[in-house]
């Protein structure tokens, strides 16, 4: 017999690679809610780079430094089966689906 979370990866609709999460860097807290309901591990928490900081708002630096400038990165774009799992489990709402150009 198939487990729950089995059977969840069996009959998920969504072809893999068509589309990829992005990342909001101004939002992003680095809570890692992404990271836990993805079944497929597209998610990474990771130190954003200084060139990620630069490009940061004001508001998105202040966030980052009080998060310890860790953030959600898509580490496995071509994984993505489009679930928007982590779509609804961000508290920011940081995260959306955009056709995957590497694809």
């Amino acid at each position: 017999m198939m487990s729950t979370a089995a059977s969840d990866l069996v009959s998920c609709p969504g072809e893999p690679g068509k589309v990829a999460p992005v990342v909001d860097r101004n939002r992003c807290e680095a809570k890692g809610d992404c990271v836990r309901v993805c079944p497929y591990n597209v998610f990474e928490i990771r130190t954003l780079a200084p060139d990620d900081r630069q490009r940061l708002s004001w508001r998105g630096k202040l966030k980052a430094w009080v998060h310890g400038n860790r953030q959600s990165f898509v580490a496995r774009p071509d994984a993505c089966h489009a679930r928007k799992l982590c779509i609804d489990a961000c508290p920011e709402q940081a995260l959306s689906l955009a056709p995957n150009l590497r694809h």
